[in-house]
C-alpha cells in the first residue's frame, strides 16, 4: 500500500479513550483472531527469557533469536554466563544494538542472581527491577510470561497501540500501563499482552498502519482508519 504524504505522517491518536465495552470488544477481536498467541523470543526457561528480553532493548526479537541460539548453548544458566565472561557474551551478541552495555548487564545479573538468588530468577518485581539491565517493563514480561502474573508490559508498539486506538491513551508507559489495566477485563488482561504487541508489530504499524487488516476496526478510535480504508479501496 503507498500511503500520500499526509496519511504516511501525520498519524493522530485518538481523541478520547475507548470505553470499558469498547475495550472488552477490541480485545476479544485480537484473540479470536490469534488465540495462541505467545513470546517471539526463543527461550527454555526463566533465565533464558530474562537474558533474551534484556538483549531485545532496541533490537528485534528475530535479530535477538540469532545470537541467542549460540549464546545459549554455550551459557544456559547463571554460573555459565559468568564463566563466559564479558568478552565470551560480547562475542555472541556483537551484531544487536547497545552489545557492549548488553554484555555487562547479562554478566552483571547472572553474577546478581547466583549472589542473591542461588542462580534462580526471582518471581517478585522488585528483586528483578535490582537486577542490572531490567526495568520495569522487562520485569513484567519475565511475570507474565514465566510466572503467570498479569504484569502489562508496556513496549513501543503498545504504547503506540494504546494512544492511537484509544485503548488506553498516555503521555508516559505507566500511563498507559494503567490505562489497559483499567479497561481490560481481568480474565483477559495476562495474555492481552501479546495480542498487543503482535496487533502492533504486524497491523497497527508506526507509520503505515494496515487497517484493512485490522481485526478490530469497529471500536478502534484512530481519526484516520476509514480515510487508510477507502485509500486502499482506492489503490486496490
Amino acid at each position: 500500500m503507498q500511503h500520500d504524504e499526509t496519511v504516511l505522517m501525520s498519524l493522530p491518536s485518538a481523541r478520547r479513550a475507548m470505553t470499558r465495552a469498547q475495550a472488552r470488544d477490541f480485545i476479544t477481536s485480537l484473540a479470536e483472531a490469534n488465540p495462541d498467541a505467545e513470546s517471539e523470543l526463543d527461550y527454555s526457561d526463566a533465565f533464558s527469557l530474562l537474558v533474551a528480553v534484556v538483549l531485545s532493548a532496541q533490537a528485534t526479537d528475530k535479530s535477538v533469536n540469532k545470537v541467542t541460539a549460540g549464546l545459549f548453548a554455550d551459557a544456559p544458566d547463571a554460573a555459565a554466563m559468568v564463566a563466559l565472561g564479558e568478552e565470551g557474551i560480547a562475542a555472541h551478541i556483537r551484531t544487536i544494538g547497545l552489545w557492549r552495555a548488553k554484555a555487562k548487564n547479562v554478566l552483571k545479573l547472572s553474577e546478581q542472581l547466583l549472589a542473591l538468588h542461588e542462580g534462580n530468577v526471582p518471581a517478585d518485581r522488585a528483586a528483578l527491577e535490582a537486577l542490572a539491565g531490567v526495568g520495569r517493563k522487562t520485569a513484567s514480561v519475565v511475570l507474565n510470561v514465566m510466572f503467570g502474573e498479569s504484569a502489562m508490559a508496556v513496549d513501543t508498539h503498545i504504547f503506540r497501540l494504546g494512544n492511537r486506538t484509544g485503548l488506553a491513551p498516555g503521555k508516559t508507559t505507566r500511563a498507559v500501563e494503567d490505562g489497559l489495566i483499567k479497561r481490560i477485563p481481568p480474565d483477559m488482561l495476562r495474555p492481552s499482552h501479546h495480542w498487543l504487541i503482535l496487533h502492533g508489530r504486524y497491523v497497527c504499524k508506526a507509520l503505515s498502519p494496515e487497517c484493512w487488516r485490522c481485526v478490530a476496526f469497529t471500536p478502534c478510535l484512530f481519526p484516520l482508519k476509514t480515510q487508510i480504508l477507502d485509500r486502499k479501496g482506492e489503490l486496490a
